[in-house]
């Protein structure tokens, strides 16, 4: 079970005590009463990521929960009916208050610890930043000095740098 999920101990639909059972060749929390057959799947959730180009650098921010000194790219879910590259693109305009310029696809990355997958883009944008209430700060850096972090969203940026041909240095580990 991964932190962002709960543990169930009991079925959500009938209230009976969930057991472990394999299923599609992975352990699961699954319902035995008769006529339920509830399975807790714990899929992971998926959400995408922006490497944020602007004003010829690279934007990164600081969520408000996060420790000072702690920057990484822009994130956010999708919302019900909503494409990756959509919600990418709200996501910039929503928490930086940029216009985006399109947004190119540079991979998927599992995020194991929080149960995500995320989907990165390069987001070009344009206009004055203003951080909504989910960012601390943000700051630019030139593409060169720009280094990634050992997790699925400092992956991302390491492709999207290593696509400029730039050879980028890993940081040690840190956790918000």
């Amino acid at each position: 079970m991964s932190p962002s999920t709960p543990e169930f101990i009991f079925c959500p639909r009938c209230a009976a005590p969930l057991h472990d059972r394999v299923e599609g060749s992975f352990t699961r929390r699954v319902c035995h009463a008769e006529g339920c057959g509830f399975v807790w799947w714990d899929n992971p959730t998926p959400v995408v990521a922006a490497v944020v180009e602007h004003e010829g650098r690279l934007l990164l921010a600081r969520n408000v929960a996060w420790p000072p000194g702690f920057f990484a790219l822009v994130t956010g879910f999708l919302e019900k009916h909503e494409l990756p590259h959509e919600a990418v693109q709200r996501e910039v305009e929503e928490e930086l208050n940029l216009k985006p310029l399109g947004a190119t696809f540079i991979g998927h990355y599992t995020f194991e610890r929080m149960n995500q997958l995320i989907i990165a883009y390069h987001v070009p944008a344009k206009g004055t930043v203003r951080l909504n209430e989910e960012l601390a700060e943000y700051k630019h850096l030139r593409f060169e000095q720009a280094r990634y972090w050992p997790s699925a969203t400092g992956y991302a940026l390491r492709d999207w740098l290593r696509s400029k041909g730039l050879d980028p240095q890993e940081i040690a580990p840190r956790t918000p």
